[in-house]
């Protein structure tokens, strides 16, 4: 029963040692921000466009409905 509990243990340590060593990694690489930016004004147009082809749907079948009733 000892072995299991040291094992469990060791495996636990060294999950945590590898959960330190890749958040020590990732914090050491760059980031640009001229990258960022560019990303978040591409998802911006992106929204932009997703919206008006929504609205033109919602407004194209609000006409069609409504030439529907006058008939």
């Amino acid at each position: 029963m000892k072995e299991m509990g040291d094992s469990l243990q060791k495996d636990y340590v060294n999950q945590e040692a590898r959960n330190s060593e890749n958040s020590l990694g990732s914090s050491g690489s760059k980031v640009d921000l001229n990258n960022l930016i560019k990303r978040v004004k591409e998802e911006e147009k992106r929204s932009k466009r997703q919206n008006i082809v929504i609205s033109a749907a919602a407004l194209s079948a609000v006409a069609v409905f409504g030439i529907i009733l006058t008939l």
